[in-house]
């Protein structure tokens, strides 16, 4: 029986993986990959004989895919977009499997907000005007509540998941001065990349003027315009 391994994909750009999640793709005998939100160039860079898009599968018959492969000795990589760890919905993939006798290993990726400040250009801590950063998401279909107005009145950088299609809503929830700079990235790293970038009291109209209406990472924060945040030198190269 062999390890079945969770792998973050990274954020869209193929060559984001990490290097050793990249080794495990490459010696996998079964792929289960997380449909659209991982570059299909990745899927097809992998040899694994078996692949599977695991958009519209059932934990239950997810899960036993991979048990089955594994009881049969085959090399199992089950590949998520991004960083596993952010609303990546593996812990209970792992309990099942775990339950089972089965080994898992998580190995992490390059999360889309990292691919949102690379194409920003900034950092999501900065010295002067933001030591924090809260990732969240906004209430929908799968979550009676959230916390953007208290998170937004902290002064922190927040990055906003799973919110594309709730923008309006999402700024207009924000508690924090309506000039306070913003930003709707659309999949950060990838060919089509979008970047846009205003005020909590302009980001969703800029947005969806742009086209943008999925797949996107909200950021709310002074980071957001560094060159006018008012922002101090990091003591490292002082």
């Amino acid at each position: 029986m062999n390890t079945i391994y969770f792998v973050g994909a990274g954020p869209g750009d193929p060559d984001l993986i990490t290097v050793k999640g990249n080794n495990l793709l490459m010696r996998a005998d079964l792929l289960i990959y997380a449909g659209s939100l991982v570059n299909p160039d990745l899927v097809a860079r992998s040899p694994a004989p078996e692949k599977y898009d695991s958009w519209g599968m059932k934990l239950p018959e997810m899960v036993a895919l991979m048990r089955e492969a594994a009881l049969a000795g085959k090399r199992v990589v089950r590949l998520h977009s991004g960083d596993p760890s952010l609303y990546g919905a593996i812990v209970e993939q792992i309990a099942e499997l775990e339950r089972d006798g089965i080994a898992v290993e998580v190995v992490p990726g390059v999360s889309s907000m990292f691919g949102a400040a690379a194409a920003l250009k900034t950092q999501f801590t900065l010295r002067g005007v933001s030591e924090s950063v809260i990732v969240t998401r906004p209430a929908g279909a799968t979550l009676e509540k959230d916390m953007i107005a208290e998170f937004s009145r902290s002064g922190a950088t927040m990055v906003v998941f799973l919110g594309t299609e709730h923008l309006e809503a999402v700024v207009a929830k924000a508690e924090c001065p309506p000039e306070t700079p913003a930003a709707v990235v659309y999949h950060a790293t990838w060919p089509d990349q979008k970047v846009v970038v205003g005020t909590v009291a302009d980001i969703a109209a800029k947005a969806r003027a742009a086209g943008i209406e999925r797949s996107a990472l909200i950021i709310i924060g002074g980071v957001v315009d560094a060159a006018r945040s008012g922002y101090v030198n990091s003591d490292l190269y002082g």
